[in-house]
């Protein structure tokens, strides 16, 4: 059977089956999803858990070694096998397979890979296990819909957010579940359960030096440049550490690369920007930026943060700080890219 994440918790409080399969490439809810099967492993009596990590190298005959063992003291087992490559290959396809056309009574087996695509769908190890136990894909929660799921995760810590507040926790964390889940929790230890307003919230979950620097990276992408060197030499005096400061700018110009290259190929902007996942409010703020250079000059840029990362780390004798400054002034468009790279 198929099974929708938001299922599981259900599912499991009535039944548990021989086996589960969990697929998908969003490290929470993955994660999730094999917790709450564990959890409902144990809770009716699956204590011994064993673990098979399926590399390259892995000798399928210790599944069917697995199956065949008896617990010295009769517990029932959790099996779980890992695929992190997703692909058994034909022997593992058929070990699998193998297993679940006779499962043991006492086990059940868990089964993590990452997202499945189209063709391993139709695999036949898939199919034995959507035939004798559950298939649960997991599949990134949109922009769209991160601000809702936010605020069911405020709710069910006890935290009840004013308008605006999910948002904002979902602006902050871009896209990325368990950074979202580690903000709500550093907002419950300082404020707390109960009501929770937006200035609250922002008070709390701020870094603000990471905040700052998001800014910084806004207002360079807006051809701002004296306003951005400016922020960034009011970050390096606050004590702010170059690396997150080249993390920022870096991720920014991958961005730009990418969406450049997708503009130039004759793609719309609404592809491209959903290519490289690029929110909605800063769509306009990354298109001016992106027309402002061809590709080949954002990605040049990135051996600049190459380079400074080397600076940093002491391997190049230039200052780092001289070099983020370079950065910024060649984003906001005030500095010839051959002056930057050069």
């Amino acid at each position: 059977m198929q099974l929708r994440f938001p299922d599981l918790a259900p599912h499991l409080a009535r039944s548990l089956l021989p086996a589960y399969l969990v697929a998908g490439d969003e490290p929470l809810q993955t994660l999730e999803a094999a917790d709450a099967i564990r959890v409902a492993a144990r809770a009716r009596g699956h204590t011994t858990r064993e673990v098979l990590e399926a590399d390259g190298k892995f000798d399928w005959n210790r599944l069917a070694a697995e199956a065949g063992n008896l617990s010295l003291f009769g517990d029932r087992r959790l099996i779980e096998l890992r695929l992190p490559g997703g692909r058994p290959g034909a022997p593992g396809s058929a070990a699998i397979a193998e297993y679940l056309a006779r499962p043991p009574e006492d086990a059940v087996l868990l089964l993590i890979t990452p997202k499945l695509e189209r063709d391993q769908s139709r695999a036949a190890w898939v199919k034995a296990v959507d035939e004798s136990g559950a298939v649960v894909q997991i599949w990134p929660v949109d922009a769209d819909r991160l601000p809702s799921w936010t605020a069911q995760r405020l709710r069910q810590r006890g935290l009840l957010p004013a308008p605006g507040v999910a948002e904002l926790l979902a602006e902050r964390a871009e896209g990325n579940l368990l950074a979202c889940v580690q903000e709500i929790e550093k907002l419950l230890l300082i404020k707390g359960p109960g009501p929770v307003t937006r200035e609250e919230a922002a008070a709390a979950v701020a870094d603000s030096a990471r905040y700052d620097v998001y800014q910084l990276v806004d207002c360079a992408l807006e051809g701002a440049a004296a306003r951005s060197l400016r922020m960034l030499r009011g970050l390096r005096a606050e004590g702010t550490a170059e690396p997150v400061v080249l993390w920022a700018l870096a991720r920014e110009l991958r961005t730009l690369a990418g969406v450049a290259h997708d503009l130039e190929r004759g793609a719309r902007p609404e592809q491209a920007f959903a290519a490289h996942k690029v929110w909605d409010k800063r769509r306009p703020l990354v298109q001016k930026a992106a027309r402002r250079q061809r590709a080949r000059e954002w990605q040049a840029l990135l051996g600049l943060c190459a380079r400074c990362d080397r600076a940093i780390k002491g391997l190049d004798p230039a200052a780092p700080w001289l070099l983020l400054e370079d950065l910024v002034l060649a984003i906001a468009g005030a500095l010839p890219l051959r002056s930057a790279t050069g």
